[in-house]
């Protein structure tokens, strides 16, 4: 089993959004976006995706030095979010026995925060 953890201010994101336009769709897929887009709070959705994003990159053992392609995981859904790999990442997971992910995601006013749990097959 691989525990991945991320916390982030959901400021940080919001600021991302407004002063890089690219931002959005080289790190959320249009689904994301969709989603992200119709809550009363944007920047909060959009946060705490991309600290789930980020959970599941340590789980799987992404290190600073790999490139990590952000839209290759998905996350969905609501109450529980469930994640979807794609390209590189789900390459990367297969070669490593990944198996189930399951994902929390909670956030404050301020805050966004994810915890990965990726099973072994």
């Amino acid at each position: 089993m691989n525990v991945g953890v991320d916390l982030i201010e959901i400021e940080r994101i919001r600021r991302a959004l407004e002063r890089y336009p690219r931002f959005r769709d080289r790190c959320f897929t249009p689904a994301e976006q969709a989603y992200c887009d119709s809550r009363p709070n944007p920047a909060q959705s959009y946060a705490g995706r991309f600290a789930g994003k980020e959970a599941v990159g340590k789980a799987l053992g992404f290190g600073v030095a790999r490139a990590f392609a952000w839209r290759d995981v998905e996350i969905a859904g609501r109450p529980k979010p469930s994640v979807a790999l794609s390209g590189r990442v789900a390459r990367w997971a297969e070669a490593r026995g990944a198996g189930r992910i399951d994902l929390s995601m909670t956030h404050s006013r301020e805050l966004a925060n994810a915890v990965a749990v990726i099973e072994e097959r």
